[in-house]
């Protein structure tokens, strides 16, 4: 498809001070993460036709750094790259690529290939600094169909060419280009220079145009806003009178209720009867669900939303979520997700979070006193929250003022424990629920972990696999979890990826569906989790099998367990109901738990969770059956929820990905 040219002119404030002149020998750009100046992102010119670069940038510990150099030939393709550092997670890269005599030489994570190569193809590293994407932008911009091959393989699609002009009178472009990851990728460019590239949190602005990079986001903003404006009017199908004939229905005891009609109207449930009684409405939309198995929509109870990921949620079966730490808007997104301006599930139960002070503080909310901790409890109460969350930052001895205001307010308190403190301690200070699994095994190491560090990682990789679940010391634990009614939010799944996956090999919690992604986003599946070699590697992995058999054990000693992701929408969450089968909980109760368990935990299980006359219209049409095979849960077709219904297949595609089938 030719990309489209949209005639947009904003005025963007009165600032004027960027600077229009040409760039220094060094042009240097501001990283900047969560609104905050967290790196730098250099370039400069070596010859005629190569460029070095410098790009890092720190999150709570971690964060990339990379030198790398570019050799360009003639038609601007990158015919040489070399690329050394660590990425995120302080993995060591070493990554290069070579085009010459027709044959491409890459060397990266997936080690050492060879391909025909001719020249007019864009070599994609793997990691490394924002220097392709302008690359990328300056190859579409000369592109008479907006298109460029990838090598070894994919394509990017340059969709909208903007033209904006800035309040000094500079002219510039804003380009959206799809093909590369689930979301569009936006790239700000002056001429033939990148001058800002917005990525979610995640902003790299030329230091003379850091002033109004607020002004570029915010007008970004209302063109990402229209795009899933257009997104949801396309895909979201409108219905009033529904029938799904001759299913099977899971029901609230975890069975299936075969052969039955349910007949929807609005959006509730207004019927279930055995199939094969008369029926007879030219008005009531039919649908054939001989083999199937139609489900509630299930709830994944840790997730993170954007404006972005909530078609994965559908797409993937899950209709209700706990956002368990966002921005003080998240109202506003859920009011888009609940009239369905925007698509995505109901959020549930709000969760306000709160950090303190020092390097590794979460950006969302971090506070320096405990009083502003207090004034920001009251605050989320104000706003309609349920919850708070506590980070890592928090000082141990603010742990039991801020849970006694919380509950004073009627609310919840959750979180990571703080560094310095054992879950044992901010269990007997107030919280009621912990999130992650690796919070409980730093439980058995000790109370001097600084948490707030990729310890909190490393520390139950190296030394899980020690955890004794038959010691005092654990069934103490147990028994503290049970009699205080701690509620257990173990995300298995992203400690599967971290300690199981190897570098350069495909991680087994993406295995099943990898192949359906764009190629770039697939490339996240090869990175290894955290760093891991020689012993380490079995180590790990009997510190990962260690974590599944907490998880069953909590289950069978009657701790309350809650599915959710922290990751993927969608994707991730069927992977953590398949390891918890794999864990060794019955498939029906894993089943339960995505349902109606979640429904009475998050306090909607009067409208939600289950099948049943008079409950909402929010259901899942599954092509199998997962109390068999767990895995089935991955082969949604259509989700519903209230009166739209959305199709799986319609949803992935338009992020560029592929349906199961």
């Amino acid at each position: 498809m030719k990309h489209s040219l949209i005639l947009l002119f904003f005025v963007i404030g009165l600032f004027t001070s960027c600077s229009n002149s040409s760039p220094s020998e060094k042009t240097v750009y501001d990283v900047v993460f969560r609104e905050n100046v967290a790196g730098t992102y250099e370039k400069w010119q070596i010859s005629e036709s190569s460029f070095g670069y410098y790009y890092t940038f720190t999150d709570r510990g971690r964060g990339p750094k990379y030198s790398e150099e570019i050799s360009l030939n003639k038609e601007n393709f990158i015919s040489s790259q070399s690329i050394k550092g660590v990425n995120y997670l302080n993995v060591a890269i070493e990554e290069s690529f070579s085009g010459k005599d027709k044959i491409g030489i890459s060397k990266n994570l997936m080690g050492t290939t060879e391909s025909p190569f001719d020249g007019n193809k864009l070599y994609f590293r793997y990691d490394g600094s924002p220097a392709v994407y302008e690359v990328l932008a300056q190859l579409l911009l000369k592109s008479e169909e907006g298109k460029v091959d990838l090598y070894p393989e994919g394509s990017a699609e340059l969709i909208k060419n903007i033209p904006l002009k800035l309040s000094n009178g500079t002219a510039v472009q804003l380009l959206v280009i799809n093909g590369l990851e689930l979301d569009p990728t936006y790239i700000w460019m002056l001429g033939d220079q990148m001058i800002c590239k917005i990525s979610g949190n995640l902003h790299v602005v030329r230091q003379d145009y850091s002033e109004l990079r607020l002004k570029m986001k915010a007008l970004q903003v209302e063109i990402e806003d229209k795009s899933l404006l257009e997104v949801a009017e396309k895909l979201s199908h409108k219905v009033d009178k529904v029938l799904v004939q001759n299913v099977n229905v899971f029901t609230v005891e975890g069975a299936l209720l075969p052969n039955q009609d349910v007949f929807v109207e609005g959006q509730t449930i207004s019927t279930i009867q055995p199939t094969g009684q008369a029926f007879s409405d030219s008005e009531t939309m039919i649908i054939d669900g001989t083999g199937k198995t139609l489900m509630p929509g299930m709830f994944d109870m840790h997730v993170h939303n954007s404006k972005f990921r909530g078609l994965l949620y559908l797409a993937g079966g899950v209709t209700s979520v706990r956002d368990l730490a966002n921005d003080k808007q998240l109202k506003n997104l859920a009011a888009q997700f609940d009239s369905n301006e925007i698509i995505g599930p109901r959020i549930v139960i709000f969760c306000g979070i709160i950090d303190g002070p020092g390097p590794f503080a979460n950006q969302r909310n971090a506070i320096e006193t405990l009083e502003e901790g207090l004034a920001e409890i009251q605050d989320y109460k104000d706003l309609g929250y349920q919850q708070i969350k506590l980070y890592s930052s928090i000082k141990p001895e603010w742990v039991l003022p801020l849970t006694e205001k919380a509950h004073e307010l009627g609310m919840r308190v959750s979180g990571h424990i703080p560094a310095y403190m054992t879950a044992t301690q901010a269990i007997n200070q107030g919280y009621n629920e912990i999130q992650h699994i690796n919070m409980l095994f730093l439980n058995f190491m000790s109370d001097t972990i600084d948490t707030r560090s990729p310890l909190r990682f490393t520390m139950p990789a190296q030394y899980g696999a020690d955890l004794d679940l038959q010691s005092q010391e654990y069934l103490d634990f147990v028994e503290l979890l049970k009699s205080k009614n701690i509620l257990v939010d173990p995300t298995v799944a992203i400690f599967e990826n971290m300690f199981v996956s190897q570098l350069g090999e495909l991680s087994p919690t993406y295995a099943p569906m990898a192949s359906r992604f764009p190629v770039i986003e697939q490339r996240g599946f090869y990175t290894g989790g955290i760093p891991k070699e020689g012993e380490q590697v079995a180590r790990y992995q009997e510190s990962f099998d260690k974590m599944l058999a907490v998880v069953a054990d909590l289950f069978q000693k009657g701790v309350a367990i809650v599915p959710g992701t922290d990751g993927l929408p969608g994707f991730l969450y069927h992977r953590e109901l398949e390891l918890y089968v794999q864990a060794g909980i019955p498939t029906a109760e894993v089943l339960k738990m995505a349902t109606i368990k979640s429904a009475e935990i998050t306090g909607v299980s009067s409208v939600a969770g289950s099948i049943e006359v008079g409950k909402q219209a929010d259901l899942i049409l599954v092509d199998g059956n997962p109390l068999e095979d767990i895995s089935d849960i991955r082969k949604i077709e259509w989700t519903m929820k209230g009166d739209f219904l959305f199709y799986s297949k319609e949803l992935y595609n338009s992020l560029g990905v592929q349906y199961y089938k």
